[in-house]
């Protein structure tokens, strides 16, 4: 038995280091999309590889961080001194551009757990800058892959894994100031996390972070208990052109169990939005913290009564080579969607409706610079009050680029940044509004744009209205402003501008 309040002290200590991870990552990372976006996640392990605490960074990065660390543990176990790296989706990653670093935690001889990190690299050599390309089909089209393989040993890179990772990316010192960023952040974690088991002595911080873990699947038995029984249908969809990508689940709930099957989800197609096994999972884990208690402590324990059905060489559970980089970012979304448009079904006051459903993301570069960037949205409408405006929802929780940090870092300037009135779609709590953002290039480059919503507007919940759908505009000097698709790569000229304007959230609730 372990005293209550000293449960609540270890637990709340433990997220603190993935804090810490995270405050440190960010602190000394060289872009601004880490440095500034946040775009990364930091999260402590027991020894066989269960997630025992996380800070609370990007729920996309966050579920699927367990597959990267269980990737390591059945290559190669744990040796001291090494951090090892995966970014291959196929093999504990979710897309290329998510580069996580693990780094086993030892007392003495003892393993005591693990550190790891994620963290979004603007490029990674992919054949568009910033390595998503619209056009890919097959990963190997999405830039460098990193099957799980040692990285760093006694504090140095590894040649082997350092020298090819950079000579592949458009932007080396970038990418190795992130890399050292994420290198420090597991140093630190692994220092705290060593300090605890000196405390508590190895064994009785194992016998800690298993009543931690059984707390955790308690408290989510206890929120399953109260939601009502039954077999709970929704769909919804991404846009592939002028084609509709289903996705289809069911999420039954009995007891104190809950089980989601994405049996009758359209086939894996060819193009970038495939999602690998370890994003749905991401999702489902998401959606059911929302439907249920968001303070139920957020470990591997709490997970334990929650089951994933996802049918392999389907849209949410792709088989390799499957071009996969758009499915981490924007699939997830509508993955989400429908696991929360289930769920509404059995927790009609704990839902919100449907918010932007994209990141909204924009990718700009040549062979000096590499941008990335996700624009912020609408929030649904919530049971209780308006959803909020111009801010990332769902499976993300990065911010946006400050104006800036981005006119110092890039050739651009930003001509308008402002909400996008009336986007939100009415209802009892109105959905929150969108953004309007735009940018002008001041010298030739690559654009890519990777948005959802922009034929299928984001759904209102209980008789709300449904937000706005997405636009995204090129404006070039002397010419009509041209609407462009969600997703599409072009050329840009100096003095060109990009405006892209967000989706609304949906209304919850019928208008007054």
């Amino acid at each position: 038995m372990i005293d209550p309040i000293a449960l609540e002290v270890a637990r709340n200590r433990l997220a603190g280091i993935a804090d810490e991870m995270g405050a440190v990552l960010r602190r000394t990372a060289y872009s601004p999309n880490i440095k500034e976006r946040m775009d990364c996640s930091a999260a402590v392990f027991v020894a066989d590889g269960e997630m025992l605490a996380q800070a609370e960074h990007i729920p996309v990065h966050l579920g699927s961080m367990p597959a990267s660390v269980a990737a390591v543990l059945e290559r190669f176990g744990a040796e001291p001194g090494v951090q090892y790296a995966v970014n291959d989706p196929y093999a504990g990653g979710t897309h290329l551009n998510d580069l996580t670093l693990v780094r086993p935690v030892f007392l003495g001889s003892q393993l005591v757990g693990w550190a790891a990190n994620r963290a979004h690299h603007a490029d990674v050599g992919g054949e568009a800058p910033g390595s998503m390309p619209v056009h890919a089909t097959t990963v190997d089209q999405e830039g460098i892959r990193v099957s799980p393989m040692p990285a760093v040993r006694d504090g140095a890179w590894l040649p082997e894994f350092l020298e090819p990772f950079l000579e592949a990316t458009r932007t080396p010192a970038e990418r190795l100031g992130d890399l050292s960023a994420q290198l420090g952040a597991n140093e630190v974690g692994a220092r705290r996390l060593a300090e605890m088991a000196r405390r508590e002595g190895v064994e009785g911080f194992h016998r800690l972070a298993s009543a931690l873990l059984s707390y955790g699947e308690r408290r989510m038995a206890a929120a399953l208990a109260e939601l009502v029984d039954g077999t709970f249908g929704f769909e919804d969809v991404m846009e592939w052109g002028d084609r509709d990508v289903r996705i289809r689940v069911a999420v039954t709930i009995d007891g104190d169990t809950l089980t989601a099957d994405f049996t009758g989800s359209d086939p894996q197609i060819p193009a970038n939005f495939n999602a690998v096994e370890a994003v749905t999972r991401s999702c489902l884990y998401y959606a059911v913290r929302v439907a249920t208690d968001p303070t139920i402590p957020t470990n591997g324990g709490c997970y334990r009564r929650v089951r994933l059905i996802a049918p392999e060489g389907t849209i949410v559970n792709a088989r390799p080579p499957a071009a996969v980089a758009a499915g981490n970012v924007e699939t997830s979304q509508r993955i989400a969607d429908v696991l929360l448009g289930a769920l509404a079904q059995a927790a009609p006051d704990r839902v919100p409706a449907a918010s932007q459903g994209t990141m909204n993301n924009v990718l700009v570069g040549n062979d000096r610079f590499a941008y990335y960037e996700t624009v912020g949205g609408g929030q649904g409408g919530r049971p209780t009050k308006p959803g909020q405006s111009g801010i990332h929802t769902g499976m993300t929780n990065t911010k946006n680029t400050p104006i800036e940090s981005l006119e110092v870092h890039y050739p651009f300037r930003v001509t308008r940044y402002t909400i996008r009135r009336g986007s939100g779609g009415a209802g009892r709590f109105r959905g929150g509004d969108g953004i309007e953002r735009e940018i002008e290039f001041g010298e030739p480059a690559v654009v890519s744009l990777l948005g959802e919503r922009r034929r299928h507007a984001p759904w209102g919940l209980h008789g709300g209205e449904p937000g706005a759908c997405g636009e995204d505009w090129l404006i070039r000097p002397g010419r009509p402003p041209e609407r462009l698709p969600g997703k599409v790569t072009l050329e840009v000229r100096p003095g060109d501008r990009l405006l892209v304007r967000t989706p609304g959230g949906g209304g919850w609730g019928r208008p007054d």
